[in-house]
């Protein structure tokens, strides 16, 4: 996930923030040897959609079809939290997910 970072105009308002989001969670976490970007992603995706971070979750399930997940396995992913985080939010997150998907065959 290198060359990722927050989003510039929060500099003005959270400069240590954006800061940390940078050096610790792009800059350290996701390039940790431990656990490969593909399955830092399922995991991301995973708990946003569980918990209804919509606002990040668009963002992380275009970086995780980028970090080799395809459609298929986040949908199967998705359908499964269903059971265990609520029907709202997987609907939510299914929804985020076939926009991407539409937008990316589009291109």
């Amino acid at each position: 996930m290198a060359n990722q970072s927050a989003p510039k105009e929060l500099a003005e308002i959270a400069p240590k923030l954006v800061e940390v989001t940078d050096s610790v969670l792009f800059g350290d976490m996701w390039e940790r040897p431990e656990l490969p970007p593909r399955d830092r992603s399922l995991i991301t995706v995973s708990v946003l959609a569980a918990l209804y971070r919509t606002e990040q979750l668009g963002y992380h399930l275009d970086k995780a079809l980028e970090n080799g997940l395809s459609v298929e396995e986040l949908s199967e992913a998705i359908t499964h939290l269903a059971f265990y985080a609520g029907w709202p939010n997987a609907m939510t997150a299914m929804n985020q997910l076939k926009k991407i998907a539409e937008s990316q065959a589009a291109a």
